[in-house]
């Protein structure tokens, strides 16, 4: 154990203070990137409907202690959004983590950690099955597996996650339904019950409207397709054959409907070998709900020290 305190949480109106923007090629998009800091490496994946601002803050501080690299999935934010070709190859987690690898591989990282939420977590358990001696641990907020979610459908998820299956109908329905009102959408969509959209910025809810662009939907659409055929596809054909050997991390809100309708260590125990999880008092986006917790959680797993954390209380 490294037993290295973490400096104090930084707050800044700014997004995503200090980091520098660029755009790097991978073998099959363009991604959009923010880099800082100084350390061991550390990729951070968001996910729908947000992009790698998402992240701003608790990046900074982590920029402390590791060399800090978000990036925008391809399909999101200011990366490209490719043709999701006939079968919706193109945006499975698999071509979504070869993109991650190859923007690591530009900066020279061989072997990383990652931490991703909701989407980006999903791409992050992608990885860590397909190419494990490089990424040395994975946290993922507040999902359990997709096999383990599309195999153990009940009707209170499907309630509140009725997205999956609505985008991954047969474009352009859903595109058309969605594309009437973009504004709408994206406010509806970030609004989670008994949460509400005060835990955004002004400056990250401006982002996340700037970005929620008709192009950007059919991509979001392009990636729920890739979820319900390809990726499950490969989620049935791994299942109980490959498992995450690196250290796994995963965090839940206790008022989200991950914590409401799943257990997700027993989900995640299902796949990983060195496992550790618990809820803290956030809804589904607790990296701007409660970054603090976040950022003294990721500061001690990325360490290799214990994760405690305050049991969940009533502010979520």
């Amino acid at each position: 154990m490294s037993s290295v305190a973490p400096p104090p949480l930084k707050t800044s109106a700014t997004l995503m203070e200090g980091f520098r923007r660029q755009t790097v090629k991978t073998r099959g998009a363009e991604i959009q990137v923010a880099i800082a800091g100084e350390g061991p490496p550390l990729l951070l994946i968001h996910g729908n409907p947000l992009t790698l601002v998402s992240w701003h803050k608790v990046a900074p501080s982590l920029a402390q202690g590791f060399t800090v690299i978000a990036m925008d999935l391809r399909g999101y934010g200011d990366s490209s959004k490719p043709d999701g070709q006939p079968d919706h190859s193109a945006y499975t987690f698999r071509a979504m983590g070869e993109d991650a690898f190859d923007v690591m591989d530009h900066f020279g990282f061989e072997k990383f950690a990652v931490a991703g939420h909701d989407r980006g977590a999903r791409v992050g358990f992608r990885m860590a099955l397909d190419q494990p001696q490089r990424v040395t641990h994975l946290a993922a907020l507040d999902i359990v597996p997709t096999h383990t979610v599309l195999t153990n459908v009940t009707m209170g998820w499907g309630l509140e996650s009725y997205h999956w299956f609505f985008m991954a109908q047969k474009a352009p329905f859903p595109e058309r339904l969605i594309g009437a009102d973009l504004d709408y959408y994206i406010h509806y969509k970030l609004n989670k019950k008994g949460v509400g959209l005060e835990i955004f910025t002004p400056e990250a809810m401006a982002e996340y409207v700037r970005c929620t662009t008709h192009e950007q939907i059919h991509a979001v659409c392009e990636d729920y397709r890739a979820t319900v055929t390809l990726d499950l596809k490969m989620d049935k054909a791994d299942f109980g054959k490959r498992r995450i050997t690196c250290p796994v991390l995963v965090l839940w809100g206790s008022n989200s409907h991950c914590g409401r309708h799943f257990n997700p260590v027993q989900a995640w125990g299902e796949w990983a070998d060195h496992l550790q999880g618990c809820a803290i008092p956030t809804g589904h986006y607790p990296a701007e709900h409660r970054p603090d917790l976040v950022y003294q959680a990721f500061w001690s797993f990325f360490h290799d020290d214990p994760v405690v954390l305050p049991e969940p209380g009533g502010d979520a």
